[in-house]
């Protein structure tokens, strides 16, 4: 295509958001006006989904669950007063404790005002608040911290780092049931350390979680500082506009209330059920395209801005757990989904685009561009060049580079990364997923894959423990094999054989014999 053919198709194809001065260009991706026309029945369909989806239809229906995170940013939506009242008066309080707590109202039992905000959660309770916290965090007044795994070594890094100031560290526990495992394990782990200190844990704590559950019988029962909601209406990959994400993003002096303009202004954006005039629908129409609607082709997201570094790893969570399905809605087998990886630019300048350039042609490329600079003058770095010159010029020469190669791209522009600019940017993305799982007929929100997952490693725990109990049940060292038939495993050797060796590694009461190189010839004790 010519250089003013390109250039026609760029003003036929671009978005432009007024009111939030963002641009969506997919003129780089290379499908037809054949291709468009095949696919706005899907489109017509999908509309009409997302609008019933948005007034309370049962979406999950083995959960007999609706999906609302839509609501939270605009609560006039909501299909009853209850909800209405429900998502604005936690609103109301989540500013007024961080008021409280800036001010020092609430404070540490030993201190003037806390220093510190240590946020334990997983998955969506950890990426969203993570992804906000390195954009928007900058001048926070508290600091935050995050333990976002069972990783024992992790979590002392984090209690390492806090040091002395954990006398000043108010911690968020996020988990909607409470027995979750790993921000169980976290809120156990950190209650430990307050201990060893001789502080009162539930003088620093507050809980994120439904109502009536286990965590928050517990938060009330121990007098912690205070309780917000989950819904089970919002799903923890949506969450960043509830309680979730807004508590977090709150404590550290971001405007939620700026957060949640900017993902209602895209909201209504997003409802307009014109494919050229709906930027959620153009997002999802590439993915179709690149992928044949099969997702046969990777997501690459590279955010031309420091700020702007998790945005990749919070989309990969909010495209792959939604879309990541083996069966559509009419049981039907699709293994369906689309990879998302990404790091930022002009990094991966210097990292992976070599091989996006060159080697194996299975991605798309979405650039986020960001078009202010920085909030003062910058210094020329050669004659008329500033370092943001340069940074705008590897965006877009690689990007041309890219096509020219025949690699398709996006390009979503914003001004400047503020609160308001960071709520379009999810909202614009919860819905491109929500439109492209109606295109391919999969259940965008739920997730039976990482409850399967959650199901085999509490059997491998159960496992575990019968195995310790044979084993103490033993006077003289077993072999494996004889060990897996006690426990009434004996197709599980292997298995049984990882958990031991665990134990082992540290000092848990069980002792490995024999030739480490050849596991089939260890016995096993315990001590």
């Amino acid at each position: 295509m010519t250089a003013s053919a390109l250039w026609q198709r760029y003003q036929d194809w671009l978005y432009y958001h007024e009111g939030l001065s963002l641009y969506l260009d997919v003129s780089r991706m290379r499908f037809d006006d054949r291709f468009v026309e095949s696919m706005l029945p899907k489109f017509e369909q999908a509309f009409v989904q997302m609008k019933d989806l948005e007034a309370g239809e049962i979406a999950n229906p083995d959960e007999n669950r609706m999906v609302g995170h839509y609501w939270l940013r605009d609560p006039g939506l909501a299909p009853n007063e209850d909800l209405k009242k429900d998502i604005v008066e936690t609103i109301e309080a989540i500013e007024s404790f961080s008021s409280d707590v800036h001010s020092g109202q609430i404070h540490p039992p030993n201190a003037e005002k806390f220093t510190d905000i240590l946020s334990i959660g997983i998955g969506g309770s950890a990426l969203g608040p993570q992804f906000v916290a390195e954009a928007l965090g900058e001048e926070a007044p508290l600091a935050i911290h995050f333990i976002d795994n069972t990783d024992p070594a992790g979590i002392d890094r984090r209690l390492e780092e806090l040091g002395d100031r954990l006398n000043t560290t108010l911690v968020i526990v996020i988990s909607k049931s409470g027995s979750t495992p790993e921000p169980r394990n976290g809120m156990l782990e950190v209650q430990n350390a307050f201990k060893q200190k001789g502080l009162d844990f539930s003088q620093h704590a507050i809980a994120i979680t439904g109502r009536g559950s286990e965590l928050d019988r517990l938060a009330e029962s121990q007098g912690w500082l205070a309780r917000f909601p989950m819904h089970d209406w919002v799903g923890g990959r949506t969450s960043e506009m509830s309680a979730v994400g807004l508590v977090p993003a709150a404590l550290q002096g971001i405007h939620i209330q700026e957060m949640l303009e900017g993902a209602r202004e895209m909201d209504i954006a997003t409802r307009v059920p014109n494919l050229k005039s709906n930027p959620a629908a153009l997002l999802a129409l590439c993915w179709y395209f690149s992928g044949d609607g099969k997702g046969k082709k990777d997501m690459v997201v590279l955010p031309y801005k420091d700020s702007l570094l998790l945005f990749s790893r919070y989309l990969q969570q909010l495209v792959m757990e939604s879309l990541g399905k083996e069966k559509d809605l009419d049981g039907n087998i699709v293994h369906q989904g689309i990879a998302v990886y990404g790091n930022k630019g002009s990094t991966d300048q210097h990292a992976y685009v070599q091989q996006l350039r060159e080697g194996v042609p299975n991605f798309f490329l979405t650039f986020i561009e960001v078009l202010k600079d920085r909030n003062h003058s910058s210094i020329e770095v050669e004659p008329g060049v500033t370092s943001g010159d340069y940074l705008s010029g590897l965006l877009q020469g690689t990007r041309k580079a890219l096509y020219e190669n025949d690699r398709d791209s996006i390009t979503v522009t914003i001004p400047e990364v503020t609160p308001r600019h960071v709520g379009a940017l999810i909202a614009l993305y919860d819905r491109a997923v929500g439109f492209y799982g109606f295109l391919v007929n999969v259940n965008a929100y739920h997730q039976p894959g990482v409850e399967a997952g959650k199901k085999a490693a509490a059997a491998v725990l159960d496992l575990q423990r019968k195995v310790m109990e044979v084993l103490q049940q033993e006077k003289t060292p077993i072999p494996l094999q004889t060990l897996a038939i006690n426990v009434g495993k004996p197709d599980e050797v292997e298995s049984i054989y990882k958990l031991v060796r665990h134990l082992a590694a540290n000092d848990r009461g069980v002792k490995l014999h024999g030739d480490l190189s050849q596991p089939g010839s260890l016995t096993v004790s315990a001590f």
